[in-house]
């Protein structure tokens, strides 16, 4: 059974989840405010976690900021449908997914073993022809391991980051494509007015700082993707 959080202050539909995650191999544990989810979210016992944006006294934003302190755990937030802002500031912060709510249970699932498979996790496989290690320029990542170097450093990435760097360090030097990014990252075709890549990549920018020249090493090319550069 796959540990996974699940923080909501809907009790009635944290249970029906719960209940319906049991039978898709997840084993549930439900928390229904955002100052003890943080506690239970960082205590290293969960696969994954599931976060209610709209919750009292804690919000949900307020317990990712808390629990990205401390840890790397995917964490799925849950938003209101059509709420694109919420959504941009959970990615923004190192949320790896979202799924708007009412959602159904199925839906969540996937979206949770889809995390999990980005983030390594024990459910994880990779191509028999992938290379343990990628290195591109001052890049180095371990795949089986999910771990990542950026100039002799280490580099700390979400799950999501990880999957979306190592797209580009594959094809480093050339563009690729945000179709493909979508595919090979989320799983799925790129949906018209998602911006979920563009966030992802503006975090991993600035965690890997300006090239000598005061350009970042990702380049955009507006309407068609990006570019991993690997030379100063």
């Amino acid at each position: 059974m796959i540990p996974v959080l699940l923080i909501d202050d809907d009790q009635v539909l944290a249970s029906l989840l719960s209940q319906y995650m049991l039978r898709e191999g997840f084993s549930a544990h439900a928390v229904h405010d955002g100052a003890t989810g943080v506690a239970e979210a960082t205590s290293g016992r969960y696969a994954a976690v599931v976060l209610d944006i709209m919750m009292p006294r804690l919000s949900g934003i307020d317990a990712l900021r808390r629990i990205r302190e401390r840890s790397n755990v995917p964490v799925l937030m849950l938003t209101a449908k059509g709420d694109n802002v919420d959504r941009v500031i959970g990615l923004d912060m190192g949320a790896d997914d979202y799924v708007p709510k009412p959602c159904t249970p199925s839906e969540l699932t996937a979206r949770i073993r889809a995390v999990l498979r980005r983030a390594g996790s024990r459910e994880a496989g990779g191509t028999a022809d992938a290379p343990p290690m990628i290195e591109a320029g001052h890049l180095r990542l371990w795949r089986a391991a999910r771990r990542a170097q950026w100039k002799g450093s280490p580099l700390v990435l979400t799950g999501t980051e990880f999957s979306l760097l190592e797209a580009l360090a594959r094809r480093a030097g050339r563009l690729v494509g945000k179709e493909d990014i979508s595919l090979q990252v989320f799983g799925k075709p790129l949906t018209r007015f998602d911006r979920r890549i563009d966030v992802h990549i503006s975090s991993i920018r600035q965690k890997l700082g300006l090239r000598g020249d005061g350009t970042p090493w990702i380049l955009s090319v507006r309407g068609q993707g990006y570019q991993l550069l690997v030379d100063e």
